[in-house]
């Protein structure tokens, strides 16, 4: 077994050093998010401002990058969270994982502040860190320009060096887009790590794993999801199917429906602005959308960046979306967050409760509001707090959609409860695939799932929250996961018997989902092709790797990110949702188009072994073989 090796770089002094991470650490957590949060957890203490020098950063790959698996080039960012002040993951699929790698190093070590805008340069096993003044201001394309062109990149834009809490960091034109990396490495001076070498990855057995990536190569390009919609639309063919089951934001998710989706949907997009589809390095998926703006052929929208930014502020210009995401990504700006603050800032301005220089019903007007945001200047310029920290200063909390400070995805929970949970409990905050994205079986997927009934919905969002995690610790994209879903019930449609058979028998299955996790370990000891991912990881790492022990990885890490939020002073209390969502009926005719949380949270607790206060307790953590916190 080759053990993954780290660099501690110290951005202060310059000075660096190898370590190499135990087999212990390295068979419980595998790699990014997972054994990101243990390391943060170990490396700082309580009650760091996320961008001081003490603040640690880590960048991070796992076992499966660089070796050819589908789908598997995403690396991670793991840091104290600049919005909510808990544990923050940001996943990306660029190249740079791959370079750090091929450079001799699984991971990097970010502490300190250098004492100039500079750079860290990794180089077949050799780290040095260079000042780059010249790279100042400049937007996330123009610096990759201007770096070397053979070398893996990650760097920052405007918006990072200004501090803008939800800021992003970019390789290539993918984005690590939540939680504020951006604003973390601008605290630390750090405009860009870059890495190159030569380096390959050594598999424990070669030919076994070559013939189980041919199969499942295979198996997504045969699925309705992974093989057809997903190259066809990409994740914009979800905002037909948000619209028609009432999950699509509107106005500041006082809706969930929109007049005039079909001018911003992905079907929209493929056939007037799509000028061919493309994909990360290792992908057979191929869902990225390649679309111009001003003449220049770039990555297009994501669903949420077409749903936040078109539907939820009542914005049918599906060019002006192509622009604004472009811009995003130049000024390097989450378009998740960006989005959602503005339109909570437009709704405090219609209400009278704070003016920034915004124009509702204008959004013509938006390409400036993103550029004030980017710089903090003029009344746009607040923006840059995200929309936790607005409403703590001007009111309007009820309609401040955020969870635990980060700001919602594009799925209306009203209309998809058991993704209402999701986004309540998500350890980073309002996100839907920390959340578990059971949207996928409630509103936006094949099966036909009863969307409002609390009933089930707490263990099954322990299962793909878990699942989920697991994907991200080895490296995969989770797109892959999609393809758990039977390609057959596609062939039927929601409509059918079969699936609306599979939804009840899936939210019957609580009892025994319910205490599946006690024994996962044993009650899964095989490998499968419907969960393909653990048997690439053993062929590759050789570890014992079956479906239960990859699951349980997912839990492992659920429960150390749980512990990393409650040393930092979150409680139960922000596993919540804004009173819009939780208190006022979507239909004002049907009283349970809410989300329930009162009913669905002492359920989720007892589920995945934690008390009435939603703390692990002592017996689910020695389980999983996590230390017990101080004083616990």
């Amino acid at each position: 077994m080759i053990l993954p090796v780290y660099a501690q770089v110290d951005l202060t002094n310059g000075r660096w050093r190898k370590c190499t991470i135990s087999a212990r650490l390295f068979e419980q957590y595998l790699g990014g998010k997972a054994l990101g949060a243990r390391l943060l957890t170990d490396l700082t203490t309580a009650g760091l401002d996320p961008l001081s020098p003490e603040a640690v950063l880590i960048v991070n790959t796992g076992p499966m990058n660089d070796t050819g698996a589908p789908s598997s080039s995403r690396f991670n960012m793991t840091f104290k969270n600049v919005l909510t002040g808990g544990i923050a993951s940001s996943n990306c699929g660029g190249p740079f994982g791959m370079l750090l790698k091929k450079a001799g190093f699984d991971g990097l070590i970010l502490c300190g502040k250098a004492p100039e805008l500079s750079m860290v340069v990794v180089e077949d096993g050799k780290i040095r860190i260079e000042a780059c003044p010249q790279l100042q201001g400049l937007d996330t394309e123009r610096t990759q320009e201007e770096l070397p062109e053979r070398y893996g990149k990650l760097v920052i834009g405007p918006a990072g060096e200004n501090g803008v809490r939800f800021a992003c960091a970019a390789s290539g034109e993918r984005v690590a887009g939540r939680c504020g990396a951006g604003a973390v490495m601008g605290s630390k001076n750090l405009k860009a790590v870059i890495a190159y070498g030569t380096r390959e990855v050594v598999k424990a057995n070669p030919e076994g794993f070559e013939a189980h990536t041919r199969k499942w190569v295979k198996l997504l390009k045969k699925h309705p999801m992974t093989g057809d919609s997903l190259p066809r639309y990409g994740s914009a063919g979800l905002v037909s199917k948000a619209n028609a089951s009432g999950v699509l934001p509107t106005h500041n998710f006082t809706r969930g429906r929109y007049e005039h989706y079909e001018e911003v949907s992905g079907e929209t997009l493929a056939d007037t602005r799509l000028t061919r589809n493309s994909s990360c390095v290792s992908c057979p998926i191929r869902c990225e959308r390649r679309v111009k703006v001003k003449g220049k052929e770039v990555k297009g929208p994501e669903y949420e960046t077409l749903g936040l930014f078109g539907p939820n502020l009542e914005n049918r210009d599906l060019d002006l979306i192509n622009e604004l995401n472009y811009k995003c990504d130049l000024l390097g700006m989450d378009t998740i967050s960006l989005a959602g603050t503005i339109a909570f800032a437009m709704e405090l301005q219609e209400k009278g409760m704070g003016d920034f220089g915004l124009k509702p019903g204008q959004p013509e007007d938006l390409p400036r509001v993103v550029e004030d945001v980017a710089y903090r200047r003029g009344p746009a310029g607040e923006l840059s707090i995200g929309s936790k920290a607005l409403s703590e200063k001007y009111g309007g909390a009820d309609f401040a959609i955020h969870a635990k400070g980060l700001e919602l995805a594009a799925y209306e929970p009203r209309k998809s409860v058991g993704m209402g949970l999701g986004y309540a409990t998500a350890n980073r905050g309002g996100c839907h695939l920390n959340g578990g994205y059971l949207a996928l079986l409630e509103s936006v997927g094949v099966i036909s799932m009863d969307a409002q009934t609390p009933k089930g919905k707490p263990a099954l969002t322990v299962f793909f929250q878990n699942g989920m995690e697991a994907a991200s610790a080895a490296g995969f994209c989770l797109f892959t996961m999609q393809a758990m879903i039977p390609g057959i019930l596609f062939k039927f449609g929601p409509a059918s018997f079969a699936c609306r058979a599979a939804g009840k028998v899936m939210l019957s299955a609580r009892p025994l989902l319910g205490q599946i996790w006690k024994f996962m370990p044993w009650i899964m000891p095989i490998n499968c092709m419907l969960v393909p991912h653990s048997k690439s990881i053993s062929l590759v790492t050789g570890l014992p790797m079956t479906i239960g022990k990859f699951f349980t990885v997912g839990e492992r890490s659920y429960n150390v990110e749980r512990l990393y939020n409650l040393r930092e002073g979150l409680t139960a209390a922000d596993d919540a949702l804004p009173g819009r969502l939780t208190r006022t009926p979507q239909d004002p005719d049907r009283p349970d188009t809410v989300v329930p949380l009162d009913k669905m949270l002492p359920v989720y607790y007892r589920v995945r072994g934690w008390d009435s206060h939603g703390v692990p307790t002592a017996k689910r953590l020695k389980h999983l073989g996590i230390p017990l916190p101080e004083g616990g």
